[in-house]
């Protein structure tokens, strides 16, 4: 329980006289303990913050050690909050790079692109592969990936595994965020582990924006069409839309879970888009609707839906709704 909490060294040698000394004050803890009084205020200090110390209420100023459960419980719906709030701000990030995203392509479209000389329209999906391959050679640093859909056919898995070793060996370092349940798919939780185990690195998290490639931090490949990839991508170099791609991938690369550990959905409750689907849903959308509006397929809406529902014990939609209402999710 201890070390759940972060507990270790003085300040736990601390917190354990205190849970059978609460009457001792910080010159009677150092005699017992055998410590200096600075040692004392420094581990109560860390204990307070991790909120396993409160003020007493019938003797103000003096502080008493809280039982170590009641503590964890406390620890872990601030994590809660802070989880929903990072949720948030990757959601507005989203949001934001959408509609950047959506202008630049309307001036690639309108003949300008060189206009702000970071725009360039790959036609189709042989475009975009060759394109890829150009940017793996010449990737120095790194290649940051995200990867929705959940599960890949294994003839991507297998050109992806060998043009991830080609830019590992080089020493380019490889980060992809794929979504939670390709945990479920044999072939592509596979390749994640043959990733990982030649040096890259990847995460996941319950539902991704659409497909996106940065390379050192200075050019990105990302879908003309989000719902439709086969049309082609966008190749953007201009750094202001660089910056907010990175910040995005950072953003959501903190929240996703590492691959050798299982995603603790109970834990964040719903993603911003999970939220968004959910109301949508409630007010009459259908799949393809809420999956426009979205910017996902509607394979993509009908998936996390069932991941919803599943989450939740729910037999129906209304039924999701319901108890994610109930659960403080919406």
């Amino acid at each position: 329980m201890l070390q759940i909490l972060g507990m270790q060294g003085i300040p736990e040698t601390v917190y354990r006289a205190m849970l059978g000394h609460q009457e001792m004050s910080v010159e009677q803890l150092a005699e017992h303990l055998t410590l200096s009084t600075d040692d004392i205020r420094t581990a109560l200090d860390v204990l307070f913050e991790r909120r396993l110390l409160r003020e007493s209420l019938e003797d103000p100023g003096r502080m008493f050690a809280v039982d170590p459960l009641a503590g964890l419980q406390e620890l872990m719906a601030e994590e809660r909050r802070h989880l929903v709030e990072r949720q948030q701000q990757i959601a507005e990030r989203q949001d934001m790079i959408t509609r950047m995203l959506a202008e630049s392509e309307l001036r690639t479209v309108g003949g300008r692109a060189g206009d702000e000389g970071g725009v360039e329209r790959l036609d189709g999906i042989q475009a975009v592969q060759r394109r890829l391959e150009q940017l793996s050679c010449n990737a120095t640093r790194t290649v940051m990936t995200f990867m929705p859909g959940g599960a890949q056919s294994g003839p991507a898995l297998t050109a992806a595994l060998r043009n991830d070793e080609s830019v590992l060996r080089r020493g380019v370092t490889i980060r992809t965020i794929g979504v939670d349940s390709i945990r479920q798919d044999e072939a592509t939780f596979e390749y994640a582990r043959e990733l990982t185990g030649r040096g890259g690195e990847f995460r996941t998290v319950a539902t991704l924006p659409p497909r996106m490639v940065l390379v050192d931090n200075s050019i990105a490949l990302v879908p003309i069409d989000p719902v439709d990839t086969r049309k082609g991508a966008l190749c953007h170099t201009g750094p202001g839309v660089i910056a907010s791609l990175v910040a995005l991938f950072e953003a959501t690369w903190d929240v996703a879970t590492p691959l050798g550990a299982e995603p603790d959905t109970e834990r964040i409750g719903l993603s911003e888009q999970e939220r968004q689907l959910l109301v949508l849903i409630a007010q009459g959308h259908t799949d393809e609707s809420s999956a426009s509006q979205l910017f996902i397929s509607a394979r993509t809406s009908r998936r996390m839906m069932a991941s919803i529902m599943e989450r939740l014990g729910a037999r129906s939609r209304f039924e999701a709704g319901v108890k994610a209402a109930q659960l403080g999710w919406l």
